[in-house]
């Protein structure tokens, strides 16, 4: 696993960054190989300076890397441009940002994952793992720069606090409080239960 030099992360638990409580049978699973956990996640940005204000400034995540890379027009067309930064959100792990010119983008595309696409923004969202301390210490930044939460939620086993980041992605600072016990066949049972009929329709 890529590891961002500079973080200064203490290890993450063993099931990592949910709050998973340690059982058997995910013991085994990561000892199969069958969890490997997060490298980065990456998404596109059209204002890289909006960008890393929100999140090295403001949320508190370090530039960590970041590379450009040129691709010549096959039929002698503008010149492509990559450029790819990575902020790091604890343990190496991080959140990348494409920026592209002349990469074969739509001149109109959107960089937000729900809207665009017809979901509530809080569907399609990054979360990140946060204290108590963390969760206070970015809400302090952000009133400052007069952003306010878009929601605060307690989900009994988590406490979250989530803003919109320039791009129209949403963040979350996910708390732990009592953490996920384990239970994959009652979840495979939620999971595959069928939604009611609305009794209105």
């Amino acid at each position: 696993m890529w590891r961002a030099s500079g973080s200064t992360s203490a290890p993450r638990p063993a099931h990592g960054r949910i709050g998973l409580l340690e059982c058997e049978s995910l013991a085994v699973n990561s000892a199969a190989g069958g969890a490997m956990g997060l490298h980065h996640v990456a998404y596109a940005t059209r204002d890289l300076e909006a960008t890393h204000r929100f999140y090295e400034d403001l949320m508190g995540f370090p530039l960590v890397h970041a590379e450009h890379a040129e691709r010549p027009h096959p039929d002698g067309g503008p010149t492509g441009h990559i450029k790819h930064v990575f902020y790091d959100i604890g343990d190496g792990e991080c959140i990348a940002f494409f920026y592209i010119q002349n990469m074969g983008e739509q001149a109109d595309y959107s960089t937000d994952l729900s809207a665009t696409v017809g979901l509530p923004v809080w569907v399609n969202h990054v979360a990140v793992r946060a204290t108590p301390e963390q969760q206070e210490a970015a809400r302090e930044r952000m009133a400052a720069a007069d952003i306010e939460p878009l929601m605060e939620v307690d989900h009994g086993w988590c406490h979250s606090l989530y803003f919109v980041d320039p791009n129209g992605i949403m963040v979350e600072l996910c708390r732990d409080t009592t953490g996920i016990e384990p239970d994959p066949a009652e979840a495979l049972e939620v999971m595959r239960s069928p939604i009611p009929a609305d009794a209105s329709a």
